[in-house]
């Protein structure tokens, strides 16, 4: 519908009709007429009165947690292209780790940490060296199972790497004893943890203080969840026809050496560029194989690549 003037209203309030007006929200006496029909009104991110981490309590009554929640639900609810990005994503990703997570019997909250972790970029690294969506350091990544070298990097794998990220989560399980203080320590290593706990004679991630990211990151990942779990209550309406989505694939095994992979993905009638898109975790344009491992390369099929 044309106007000749548009009030925009963030509806970030949870529970709240799309159809609350300016009045409803800020109270007529509180607006100047001559700014009714030019003025943007922003208001800030709802917080709950309760909230969880992996079934363990969010303390929302201590200022400094509540404070820190709304930072990041701030960054995030107006950070729209971003967030609309992740919440169309999330279902292409979340359908191949929260299987993984509920086998390996880690907390189905800790999907959001790989959010946090990469942003649902296969193909991230750090100015670290951390790579894929859990970040993986390369000794962290082999300690945990994974085959690191410049040929296959399984770190880039997403349900190879989603697995040694529940082998080491439950490491630090049975080190700390809670969930929140593992996300933690995902973030600052269980090294950077001990000490600041030795130090500061707490265990509670709440009351401990860290460096900037590790302060922020818990925080992060409970915004993640917030949005994601209801994306309208924060102003995000994505139909679900704009959502991306998955796209299924074949598996082909390979037990011997690949000498081009351009030539093995025009053999199964796609493009090299493809081929790397699904299978990050193959960092060569060859596949060296002297020792006969079996390696399961995916092919999309269907009406998504021609």
């Amino acid at each position: 519908m044309r106007k000749n003037f548009t009030i925009i209203i963030a509806f970030v309030f949870m529970g709240m009709n799309a159809s609350t007006s300016a009045k409803g929200l800020l109270g007529d006496e509180n607006i100047d007429p001559k700014k009714k029909e030019t003025t943007q009104y922003v208001v800030p991110p709802h917080i709950p009165e309760k909230l969880t981490f992996s079934e363990e309590e969010v303390p929302l009554g201590n200022f400094d947690v509540r404070e820190s929640l709304d930072r990041e639900l701030m960054v995030n609810t107006f950070f729209h292209s971003q967030t609309i990005r992740y919440i169309k994503l999330a279902p292409r990703f979340f359908e191949i780790i929260e299987p993984i997570l509920k086998q390996e019997k880690i907390p189905e909250d800790f999907k959001y940490l790989a959010l946090a972790e990469s942003g649902f970029d296969l193909k991230a690294i750090s100015p670290a060296g951390a790579a894929g969506i859990w970040q993986f350091m390369e000794a962290t990544g082999r300690e945990n199972g994974l085959e690191v070298n410049g040929v296959v990097d399984e770190r880039y794998h997403i349900e190879k790497a989603t697995k040694a990220a529940c082998k080491y989560l439950h490491q630090s399980y049975a080190k700390y004893g809670n969930w929140t203080t593992v996300a933690a320590s995902y973030n600052a290593g269980r090294n950077g943890i001990n000490r600041q706990v030795e130090r500061q004679k707490e265990t509670n991630y709440y009351n401990l203080l860290l460096s900037e990211e590790t302060n922020r990151y818990v925080y992060r990942i409970l915004s993640y969840k917030l949005i994601l779990e209801s994306p309208e209550a924060y102003g995000f309406y994505v139909p679900k026809k704009d959502m991306y989505p998955s796209i299924p694939v074949k598996i082909v095994e390979v037990k011997t050496s690949v000498q081009n992979l351009a030539d093995f993905s025009k053999e199964h009638n796609i493009n090299y560029k493809i081929l790397k898109l699904f299978n990050p975790w193959l960092r060569e344009n060859y596949l060296k194989n002297d020792s006969g491992k079996t390696y399961e390369i995916k092919i999309p099929k269907g009406r998504y690549v021609e």
